[in-house]
């Protein structure tokens, strides 16, 4: 099992909270990307937002990939899954950037692709925003170019969204990223299945995603396409005893829907098709994070997590607050005992 974890670079994961002791600031992802690979943490995962859905749209947000380039360069081990949204970057372009990082850091690099669902956070950035399955016809495309392009020089390319012609990208990759995406709609999960090799989630219970990775690999086995890598988000709370556990429970899950984000949380809804209904307790942390159970005593975890990888669950995506302090428990209590 692998453990890795969202890059905070909202300030924080916690709807309800406003100062989470994160701030939004390179010499804290910095601080936390190196100490996490002494800890045993494997990947972290940079989010692609302009605007800040979690603490509301005035609240300050780190780009994505100039923040990937920069941790490329600092760190020695960790993999740096960036999030990348199609109908904001040209493939091409996008494709030659990541070439670039993947260079500073060989092998170390991955993409985690993400159709958009925020409207107004591409019209206040002057970008095009579509329906949901013109999203997923859009990122067929995308993801065309950028794979083509990373293989061979003088491709060319004419599709209904993006044509290239006689494209020349030099240097290539060390390695050619590996490809994460997620979603639930049936848009998603063919076109996952069919170009990508790794298949993330929102948080859910062991049996629920159990279901989900049969499902995905049903559909690799019809195409005849190689095994995929899975991988579960979580919200991680590690107390020596239930009723600290309780306590912080009760602390961040704390709603009111007068918080911030919360009209940001329902256009995501209404952009979004999920197989099930959230609850004002989901939108307390994002991701769905407390439904993957990660809370509880070490032994309760250790004993969840193996749930976990009994049904085929590679990774964890982790979210803690405040995170180096939280990562440092999760680490001392449930990584090294594992390892």
């Amino acid at each position: 099992m692998k453990f890795g974890y969202w890059m905070p670079i909202f300030g924080g994961w916690l709807r309800n909270v406003e100062d989470e002791q994160m701030p939004t600031d390179w010499s804290y992802v910095k601080q936390l990307a190196q100490r996490s690979e002494v800890l045993g943490y494997d990947l972290t995962l940079i989010a692609e937002l302009f605007l800040n859905d979690i603490k509301g749209p005035e609240a300050p947000a780190l780009e994505a990939w100039s923040t990937a380039a920069a941790l490329a360069a600092v760190t020695e081990q960790l993999e740096i899954m960036v999030a990348v949204r199609p109908t904001f970057h040209q493939p091409a372009l996008l494709a030659k950037q990541a070439a670039n990082i993947d260079l500073i850091a060989p092998g170390r690099l991955s993409l985690n692709v993400v159709s958009s669902w925020w409207r107004d956070e591409a019209t206040k950035y002057g970008l095009h925003f579509e329906q949901h399955d013109d999203r997923y016809a859009r990122t067929r495309e995308w993801l065309d170019v950028v794979t083509n392009v990373w293989k061979q020089d003088h491709f060319s390319y004419d599709g209904k969204y993006y044509q290239v012609a006689d494209n020349i990208l030099q240097p290539k990759p060390a390695k050619a990223p590996f490809l994460y995406a997620g979603g639930e709609s049936e848009a998603a999960k063919d076109l996952i299945s069919t170009q990508c090799d790794g298949y993330v989630m929102h948080g859910d219970s062991p049996e629920q995603i159990g279901a989900r990775i049969a499902d995905m690999r049903r559909r690799r086995e019809q195409k005849g396409l190689p095994p995929m890598k899975f991988g579960v988000a979580g919200y991680t709370i590690v107390r020596d005893n239930e009723q600290d556990v309780q306590k912080e429970l009760d602390r961040i899950t704390n709603v009111k829907a007068s918080a911030a984000g919360f009209s940001n949380y329902q256009q995501w809804l209404a952009g979004t098709q999920l197989e099930q209904q959230v609850s004002l307790q989901d939108y307390s942390v994002s991701n769905r994070g407390l439904r993957t159970g990660l809370t509880g005593t070490p032994a309760q975890l250790q004993d969840r997590i193996g749930e976990f990888e009994n049904v085929g669950v590679d990774f964890f995506l982790l979210q803690a607050s405040p995170q180096l302090e939280e990562m440092e428990r999760f680490s001392e209590s449930v990584i090294q005992v594992l390892a």
